[in-house]
């Protein structure tokens, strides 16, 4: 089973062996999606869409030398240790496309360094003149903290931000206003992946941003259902951030190609990554020109 359909899955994405599969499980599984009519027949429609995003020469600088710094770790490396090499630098590249004082750990200022901020200023700015609402995720505490503040100066007004160290209290208390708040405010919910992924029923919006990405399609989806679910009214807008001709942009067409498998085969995951050769490696972290704007 391994090496007829498991492995070939896995590295080609080979629909001969999915189709085999789900033969196989066919008889044992039941899959229902939200979006089948014949499940649920009153949600609007929801609406995915890529934002692609360059970086700033400063964090096209530091991507480089992160990437520099994990090839020569890599060519001592093996097992374990290999991975975590691998995973620390996914890690500080993801920090690095989202903004460089995330990745520096400073209070410097935001505004100007980052391309992925200045196109979610850009989007959040023209919804609220329309009068709607959004929920902004980030798998990062840190980077949650820096766009509230951020979107808070700048847009004048409350922003809440839901992380893994909010009381059950004050949780209850953010969700009841953003939801019941009345006179359309607060309008933007800045929220941890892990803390505000699943459980809550958030509505009020009618877009969601995923400022950075998930590797698990499963659980980006999770946190897309707090407002695509049963009691939204209106089509919700899906926004997924990613820096061109970075890692961000080839991990993208990887999920793209899983998700076009599990589609055969259920089940999602990320540990995949570490799987694959210091070649495949290099060729995922390298910065290509188009990354700089």
């Amino acid at each position: 089973m391994q090496a007829a359909v498991s492995a070939p899955i896995q590295k080609g994405a080979d629909s001969g062996a999915a189709l085999q599969l789900k033969k196989l499980t066919a008889p044992f599984i039941l899959r229902r999606l939200k979006t089948d009519i014949s499940v649920i027949q009153d949600l609007p429609a929801k609406m995915e869409m890529k934002v692609f995003c360059n970086l700033t020469p400063e964090q096209a600088s530091l991507y480089k030398s992160v990437v520099e710094e994990t090839t020569r770790a890599l060519e001592a490396a093996e097992g374990i240790r290999r991975k975590g090499v691998i995973l620390a630098a996914l890690t500080k590249l993801k920090q690095v496309c989202n903004h460089p004082a995330q990745f520096l750990g400073d209070q410097s200022p935001l505004p100007g360094r980052s391309g992925k901020l200045s196109r979610l200023t850009e989007m959040v700015e023209e919804l609220l003149a329309e009068g709607d609402s959004a929920l902004i995720f980030s798998q990062f505490v840190d980077m949650g903290e820096r766009l509230q503040r951020h979107l808070s100066a700048t847009f004048g007004e409350e922003v809440f931000f839901l992380h893994g160290g909010v009381p059950a209290a004050k949780r209850d208390q953010m969700v009841e206003r953003f939801q019941n708040g009345g006179n359309g405010i607060p309008r933007l919910f800045v929220l941890s992946l892990k803390a505000g992924g699943t459980g809550l029923n958030l509505t009020a919006a009618n877009h969601v941003f995923h400022f950075d990405r998930w590797w698990n399609p499963a659980v980006e989806n999770q946190a897309t259902d707090r407002a695509f679910r049963i009691g939204q009214k209106r089509n919700v807008q899906i926004h997924k951030f990613v820096c061109v001709g970075t890692l961000e942009e080839r991990i993208d067409e990887m999920i793209e190609r899983k998700k076009a498998v599990a589609d055969h085969v259920i089940g999602a995951g990320e540990a995949w990554l570490t799987e694959l050769s210091t070649a495949e490696i290099k060729q995922l972290f390298a910065l290509r020109q188009e990354a700089v704007s």
